[in-house]
């Protein structure tokens, strides 16, 4: 794809969308195919199994990190001039927020990206929860919530007024990213041959992580020709969400790669279901299940915009670009998934049983 033709065409803010909404795509179609969430992930770990939708994770989260790293080695794109790594992370609120997104997970079933993917399937549960994450998100970006925000993301900053980039700062040679990559997705095949799961769900896991290498390049290619600046980014679903809503509310909305990715991965998933026969009309099964659902998704969309980005914004974009503080979040989101299945779900079977 030709960038500078597209922007002379359309234009550069019109170009930023129309990257956005072929990033959404793919990751929809992907994500749809593959079933890939997070939260599934974390429950099947949390309770003592490495089974297909750990392998599914892990596949695509070092797809990603291949990807990317290699497009970096091409000279496609430079993760130090991604907006995740030029501007001050927050380790605190990596910390906290991403215990409140891994919990919010568990307790909507689903991470906001999966959200979106269900609700482009006809899952109403998933509608109310992302609108709801949506306006958490908002409101913690620049409404009532965002003091609160501030206060716990200045608790504990990166230095130097930059996040830290985890292998530069080890001192690790160029390569080393796209050999941790290599390594990771041979573990992850091997778990996929041990699940038995099939050659269809392995390419669209990898066209996921193949999605977030596409935004990179393409939001880096359209920051080298515009004369405005770029936000060099990929795919993520919290501030994105957040921009899409308020898109449609605003007097004079601004086009960007956001307001493209959201609408593409909807259409992504949405035209992946269709051909597949799932599309379904679901709703909330009882009050309870309803209720976790939206104390999840306000779990989510304040931890999301306090950690720096939801599972895929942080743990597999901001992953694959080894950003400090995106690693932590990560790493914090999988404790608090964890913990939430033990004590919530867990629990609560035990109980029933």
């Amino acid at each position: 794809m030709d960038i500078l033709s597209v922007v002379e065409r359309f234009g550069e803010a019109p170009a930023g969308a129309i990257f956005g909404l072929i990033t959404g795509i793919i990751f929809g179609v992907a994500a749809q195919r593959s079933n890939f969430c997070l939260r599934a992930a974390t429950v099947e770990f949390a309770r003592g199994s490495l089974g297909p939708r750990v392998s599914v994770w892990l596949l695509t989260f070092s797809t990603a990190v291949v990807w990317v790293q290699a497009a970096e080695l091409a000279g496609l794109m430079r993760s130090d001039e991604a907006r995740m790594m030029a501007v001050t992370g927050s380790w605190s609120g990596a910390v906290i927020g991403g215990l409140m997104f891994g919990a919010g997970m568990v307790l909507a079933r689903g991470c906001s990206g999966r959200l979106l993917v269900l609700a482009a399937t006809g899952n109403l549960r998933s509608v109310v929860s992302g609108l709801i994450f949506a306006v958490i998100a908002q409101m913690s970006l620049k409404g009532a919530l965002a003091p609160l925000r501030d206060r716990l993301a200045s608790l504990w900053m990166t230095e130097g007024g930059r996040n830290m980039h985890i292998l530069d700062t080890i001192g690790l040679p160029d390569g080393t990213g796209l050999g941790i990559g290599i390594a990771t997705a041979l573990v992850a095949l091997y778990l996929s041959r041990r699940n038995r799961i099939g050659v269809p769900i392995l390419f669209f896991a990898s066209g996921v992580g193949f999605a977030v290498a596409v935004g990179w390049v393409l939001t880096f290619g359209l920051s080298q020709v515009s004369f405005e600046p770029v936000t060099i980014t990929s795919a993520t679903f919290t501030g994105p969400s957040a921009s899409t809503l308020m898109f449609f509310l605003e007097p004079d909305p601004v086009l960007d790669f956001d307001i493209g990715l959201v609408p593409g991965v909807f259409v992504g998933a949405f035209l992946s279901a269709a051909v597949a026969g799932k599309l379904k009309f679901q709703g909330f099964e009882g009050e309870s299940n309803m209720r976790k659902a939206m104390i999840g998704a306000a779990l989510m969309g304040f931890g999301g915009m306090l950690a720096g980005g939801c599972a895929i914004g942080a743990g597999v974009s901001g992953g694959s670009i080894f950003a400090g503080t995106a690693w932590l979040a990560l790493f914090c989101m999988w404790i608090g998934a964890v913990v939430t299945d033990f004590v919530i779900d867990q629990k609560g079977a035990r109980v029933a049983a």
